[in-house]
């Protein structure tokens, strides 16, 4: 996918302790209009968010799914994880602003986010409104290719 194309299929995971969240924020991006690809966690029964993480940028780096989104407890550790695997950038996102910044300047492809530590409106607007903002380029562009630099070991 490239920045002009439009997200159209989005990957979504979640451990045990954003489930109802994660089903909650397939049903309202599915009401917009997305494709949404569950991953999983689908119970109560505990999992590791580094599993999930890794399903959901699988999907990514592979082109089945534009874009991804994890939920765990704090978002942290799926984030931590999540950038581990080659071609993601991934962002914990707290609000609207990291959200907007984190598309606009990071060209960030994966969203992590702490399910239980906003409500379901405050999730669906900002799950929508990553989705929707486009990368700024610009100077941003050489920014974004240093990064993609570390990853590939060339600094």
């Amino acid at each position: 996918m490239n920045e002009t194309d439009s997200v159209r299929t989005v990957a979504i995971g979640s451990d045990h302790s954003s489930v109802s969240q994660k089903q909650t924020l397939k049903t309202c991006l599915e009401a917009v209009g997305y494709r949404v690809v569950d991953v999983g966690c689908f119970g109560s029964d505990r999992v590791d968010y580094p599993d999930i993480a890794v399903e959901v940028c699988r999907k990514v780096v592979s082109g089945a799914c534009d874009r991804g989104i994890v939920l765990d407890g704090a978002g942290i550790g799926s984030c931590m994880a999540a950038n581990k695997i080659k071609g993601i950038r991934a962002a914990l996102c707290y609000d609207l602003r990291t959200v907007v910044n984190s598309r606009e300047h990071n060209n960030a492809n994966v969203l992590t986010l702490g399910g239980p530590l906003h409500g379901i409106d405050q999730l669906c607007e900002m799950a929508k409104t990553w989705l929707a903002t486009r990368f700024g380029g610009g100077r941003h562009i050489v920014r974004v290719n240093k990064v993609m630099k570390l990853e590939r070991g060339e600094v």
